[in-house]
């Protein structure tokens, strides 16, 4: 067994002990009460991660003033709000983990129209470009009241149990809006020099230590650059961590980007492991105080590694503690393939909250936030149950339901598990998403699953086993146009078909359909050397099943297999070696074509669930068989319904 001895090792944070060098940085949940304050499902998803051996969690980017207020996100602005976060820090304690809260001010990122008559404030009168709302250039009075607010919020912090507090001094937000010359263009004392851009977040520094002491730790999450033209850059923020520390902060949390640069804020798969390493190195070998650092560390082994390496001091395992509360635990005993694997999709985390402005989920972890109410409770009446189909949803619903004390039995029709999500492993940059299924399949067998691969569920096996209960998790099928003439041609096939293998295609390429699954097979025929590849799309944009910020990502490789996207293009008839479609009110065609690749959607495979009515008691449907969706929703449903039987 490998023992991680540095990431499980003491360390003092100013007068704060840790008992190892897990931090869970603070990340946005909108687990959020009506009054702003941490609701009882935040309490509940804190106190899972608190039970799962974090050292120290840093409860998500929290509100000083009314005038940075924004939708579903914690406030701590006034003390009637001290009573529910002195809850949430006795909780946390009550499982041997340190609590702080991350102070912040959105400045001139604050969403627009978040606070009614309120306008939002900046450094500087120059509106985010994102956000695009023209600020207020704050006075000195503006700049004494925010001072005195960060300082009262420290004051509350403290009143109410926390055991220190981080400054967002990173991401565009106001302390770093101030700091960066790329949105801070004042000619007073507070702009200008180096000296004059880091006063505003001196003086927060300067009126938390008057208002809480010396020995209250404070720390500082910065960008160690903004990714812009005209911001920060590593080599002035090497100087700003060097002055913070000297200053008396008592810890460096590092980070990157801005909101014009966010998809490398929180990075999916298509980001390297660990891209901050090189920095924080640079900085710790420079101040006094400990570094931490995150960013895409999702293995606990490559943290040990960063931290063996003298790269930093701590390591902030965001998203991996979402995926699984009690990885520290695991991982200290070695469990390393019990883990529940972070695979950077951001769909549950970030897609919801971001885009859908949601409470977040996860994929592969549908108890998040429902910590209480997903408890896995035995069954009160075991029973048998057998589950057709062994994509992500059927493995979930499986490995539950065998955990609860049902005899389990998963039959797959194919030669091995994971369904649709084999392919969604398949294009550049998913590779990670294979972690998802290897837990699950290796879990279902711990659990006792009996699982049969070559098998399929019929009315006739159904009679031979008579089980108590059905799970058709049967999954999907490639939707073939039954209105497009020519889909028999030998020239077609499907995406699904070539994402597995079972086909290769020529060189010059059109795909039917730019949603995800299209735009994503292109990534992979350019990526094997097709030559010509061309994108028919009937909506006006590709990919907007994409998270956008992921998206980018799939984008700049499309350009640089120079990818034709057609949009606004109705395909009309598929010919021997081409394709005709409408644009534009206008008749065109691309002929010469080697291979013509369907990608438009899926169907459901559900005839299953019919066939068997009146064979079984309980019969239920879950993931693509009942609405072709994403592994998040089969995930959740198959979590669910294990749980009720």
């Amino acid at each position: 067994m490998m023992r991680l001895k540095h990431l499980f090792s003491p360390i003092k944070i100013g007068t704060m002990e840790l008992t190892n060098r897990i931090v869970m940085p603070a990340m946005g949940t909108g687990f959020v009460a009506a009054d702003s304050s941490p609701s009882d499902m935040a309490i509940g998803y804190y106190a899972a991660r608190a039970k799962g051996g974090v050292g120290l969690i840093i409860v998500e980017m929290t509100i000083v003033h009314p005038s940075s207020a924004m939708p579903l996100i914690f406030a701590i602005d006034d003390d009637d709000l001290i009573p529910p976060w002195r809850e949430l820090a006795s909780t946390i304690h009550a499982h041997g983990a340190k609590v702080w809260c991350q102070l912040a001010h959105c400045g001139r990122q604050r969403n627009p129209g978040a606070a009614a008559g309120i306008p939002p404030i900046a450094a500087s009168a120059i509106p985010c470009p994102v956000v695009k709302e023209m600020p207020k250039e704050m006075t000195r009075e503006d700049i004494e009241t925010i001072v005195e607010a960060f300082g009262e919020a420290a004051r509350r912090a403290r009143e109410a149990g926390l055991d220190g507090v981080e400054l967002h001094g990173a991401h565009g937000y106001l302390i770093c809006n101030f700091m960066s010359p790329y949105s801070n263009r004042r000619t007073d004392e507070y702009g200008g020099s180096l000296t004059g851009r880091l006063r505003f977040a001196m003086e927060i520094i300067d009126r938390i230590r008057a208002k809480c002491g010396n020995d209250f730790p404070v720390g500082i999450r910065l960008s160690c650059s903004e990714m812009v033209s005209g911001g920060l850059l590593p080599e002035e923020v090497e100087i700003i961590c060097r002055i913070l520390a000297e200053a008396g902060v008592d810890v460096l949390s590092i980070s990157r980007a801005n909101y014009q640069t966010f998809r490398y804020l929180i990075p999916p798969a298509a980001v390297p492991i660990a891209p901050l390493a090189g920095f924080s190195e640079r900085v710790k070998k420079t101040v006094d105080v400990p570094v931490i650092v995150g960013h895409r560390i999702q293995d606990p082994i490559v943290a040990e590694h960063i931290l063996e390496a003298g790269k930093a001091d701590l390591i902030a395992m965001g998203r991996a503690l979402i995926a699984d509360p009690d990885l520290p635990k695991k991982a200290a005993a070695g469990y390393f393939e019990a883990i529940i694997p972070c695979i950077a999709c951001n769909q549950g985390c970030l897609q919801r909250r971001a885009v859908f402005e949601l409470p977040m989920s996860c994929l592969v972890n549908p108890t998040v936030g429902r910590e209480k109410e997903m408890a896995l409770v035995p069954a009160q009446t075991p029973k048998t149950v057998l589950i057709a189909g062994g994509g992500p949803g059927g493995l979930e619903a499986a490995r539950v339901a065998a955990l609860r004390g049902h005899q389990v039995t998963l039959c797959e029709k194919t030669d091995k598990v994971g369904g649709q999500f084999n392919l969604a492993a398949t294009p550049p940059t998913k590779q990670e998403f294979i972690k998802a299924i290897q837990y699950l399949s290796t879990q279902v067998k711990k659990a006792g699953v009996k699982v049969e691969l070559g098998k399929e569920v019929t009315p006739e096996l159904v009679d031979e086993l008579k089980p108590d209960v059905v799970i058709v998790a049967t999954g999907g099928a490639p939707i073939i146009p039954a209105d497009i003439p020519g889909t028999d041609k030998p020239i077609v096939v499907t995406a699904h078909d070539v994402l597995a293998g079972k086909v290769t295609v020529g060189d010059k390429v059109v795909i039917i359909g730019g949603g995800e699954v299209g735009c994503e097979t292109a990534d992979y025929v350019g990526e094997r050397g097709a030559m010509q590849i061309t994108v028919v799309e009937m909506l006006e944009d590709v990919a907007l099943d994409i998270l956008p910020w992921t998206k980018e990502f799939l984008m700049e490789r499309l350009n640089g297999y120079r990818v034709n996207i057609l949009t606004s293009a109705k395909v009309k008839e598929i010919l021997d070696d081409g394709v005709v479609f409408t644009r534009n009110g206008k008749e065109e065609s691309i002929r010469g074509v080697s291979s013509i690749i369907l990608a438009m959607g899926a169907k459901s495979v559900s005839d299953l669930s019919e066939k068997i009515k009146g064979k079984v008691a309980e019969v239920h449907v879950i993931g693509d068989a009942k609405e072709p969706r994403k592994a998040l929703e089969a995930i959740a449903e198959g979590a669910e319904i294990a749980r009720k039987i």
